[in-house]
């Protein structure tokens, strides 16, 4: 499956239509049976076996109602609101961490009796409803911090020399994935012609786990009933397979994480067959007050683990870009690290994260990737032009390219921009040169990259809302090639550019990029 999102619980549940019966104590007061104060614990049947659970605590006072959404790190999140005879409102608002903000959650609703009902809608839309039961404080706090090892750099583990590419679960079926889905996704990976431009990694992202067993081992739900099995599956088809957990006791989801379990869970995946890892940090914050150094350790607790299965494991490192991970994540022996926080399928998510990365474009190097997040092309929220945009942009940032469409239903729209075998080998040149910036001019932002070949790649993309003519002169070319008579073939178009005259010049449509690759001629 978060800037630092909020974890997948407080999106998936907190953010939704929830009933929440509220069960007194034995034998308790008429005043308790009347009254939300206290610690109650939500619990929404997902349809798995698993419930997602979200603890409160709430203090009425007349009518107004404090108290705080146990979640997001050892204080929670602060709540207030009212209740006015049945009705109810409730507002939690996310503190500020690393100069982001993030909305209030608001609940509406009604108490009666010892019957909560509250509102909301997540950014999907979706609602749901589940029971809260009275619970005690030491029940609803997060666990006591585990010791973390000292700090040391690891090995490099030689994996993802290139940038991984292939598929992952969670923007397009979020919690909604299920085995039978995971195998006619690897199916069609390889009946599209994905696997044979590059796609490998059919990835499986939040929402598997159970809990665990009497001996502590994780365990699946009822929708991944034979985790072996699917793992032999994706691999009959010449394809790898990857796994989710977190450094937390609960997952983004809310569902079991690998906190005080690490190298147990790292022997499981291992003995599954799983060859990548996305470890996912958000539930760690509800255990750790987290710096640097924390999320170093936590980072590296892992990654020892990782080794110790001696079996080939990408580690994909997914805290948002705090405490710049560009600068210590290949000491933790990950092989990308999320830069950015939750990636949406919108022109002004995709743009924002996407430029942000030149700034650090120059901490990429083969096995170690800068991760703005995952592939939205073909889910429906841009239009082709953009999604070509996305497909450009994090093609020259060397980003791992992980799709996150439903493979099984793709349009020859978007097969064309997934599978742009010009545009992947930007993504896999071997040399892995930074992504500069070439020139600005209004809405108009020019990129340049070198490549191993000696050829260059020049992207101009128009930021802009409208269609803006745009280009260059051949003489200020980048890469040594100013002034050199050179051949230009645009990779969208699949065709050779004129190179005579003194200028390129081109029109671009809004949101959209025009792609040259650019090389010296031989005479």
């Amino acid at each position: 499956m978060s800037a630092t999102r909020m974890s997948r619980s407080l999106r998936l549940g907190v953010g939704l239509a929830c009933t929440l019966n509220l069960l007194a104590a034995a034998s308790p007061s008429a005043h308790a049976q009347n009254s939300i104060t206290g610690y109650w614990d939500l619990r929404i049947p997902v349809g798995d076996g698993t419930s997602r659970e979200t603890f409160f605590e709430l203090n009425a006072n007349g009518e107004a109602i404090t108290g705080r959404l146990l979640s997001r790190g050892p204080h929670g999140i602060p709540l207030a609101g009212t209740i006015s005879g049945s009705a109810v409102h409730l507002v939690a608002t996310p503190p500020v961490e690393a100069g982001r903000t993030r909305p209030p959650m608001i609940f509406d609703g009604t108490y009666q009796g010892d019957k909560l009902t509250l509102e909301s809608k997540n950014r999907r839309s979706e609602i749901s409803k589940g029971d809260a039961v009275r619970t005690t404080k030491e029940a609803a706090l997060p666990p006591a911090p585990l010791p973390l090892p000292v700090l040391r750099d690891l090995p490099d583990n030689g994996l993802v020399r290139t940038p991984p590419m292939g598929w992952n679960s969670w923007n397009k079926f979020a919690g909604r994935i299920t085995d039978a889905d995971v195998r006619t996704m690897a199916d069609a990976m390889v009946s599209s012609g994905m696997s044979k431009a590059g796609y490998v990694y059919i990835n499986i992202d939040d929402t598997w786990e159970l809990g665990r067993d009497s001996s502590g081992n994780i365990t699946t739900n009822s929708k991944f009933p034979n985790m072996k099995a699917l793992a032999d599956y994706v691999h009959s088809k010449g394809l790898k397979i990857g796994i989710y957990s977190s450094p937390g006791p609960k997952t983004c989801a809310n569902y079991e994480g690998s906190f005080g379990h690490e190298e147990q869970d790292a022997k499981t995946y291992a003995a599954w067959g799983f060859d990548y890892l996305k470890y996912d940090l958000c539930g760690a914050r509800d255990v750790y007050t987290l710096s640097e150094a924390t999320e170093r350790g936590l980072y590296q607790k892992m990654g020892e683990a990782l080794a110790k299965t001696n079996r080939p494991i990408v580690y994909s490192l997914c805290q948002y870009g705090d405490f710049d991970p560009w600068k210590w994540g290949a000491k933790v022996s990950g092989n990308s690290w999320r830069t950015t926080g939750d990636i949406e399928d919108k022109w002004a998510s995709m743009d924002k994260i996407g430029f942000s990365q030149i700034a650090i474009a120059s901490y990429t190097r083969p096995g170690h990737w800068n991760d703005p997040d995952m592939l939205e092309v073909g889910n429906g929220g841009m239009n082709a032009d953009e999604y070509r945009t996305h497909m450009s942009l994090w093609s020259m940032l060397s980003a791992p390219l992980l799709a996150g469409n439903d493979l099984r239903t793709m349009t020859d729209e978007t097969k064309s921009i997934l599978m742009n075998g010009e545009v992947i080998a930007i993504d896999q040149d071997p040399a892995a040169k930074p992504t500069q910036s070439l020139s600005k001019d209004g809405s108009v932002e020019t990129l340049w990259r070198g490549m191993q070949d000696g050829s260059i790649i020049v992207g101009i993309f128009n930021r802009g809302d409208q269609s803006a003519q745009s280009g260059f002169a051949w003489a200020t070319l980048p890469g040594g090639l100013g002034g050199k008579k050179v051949q230009a073939r645009d990779l969208w178009k699949h065709a050779a550019v004129a190179t005579t005259g003194d200028r390129f010049d081109t029109q671009v449509p809004a949101h959209g990029v025009t792609l040259l690759r650019i090389a010296s001629t031989r005479n």
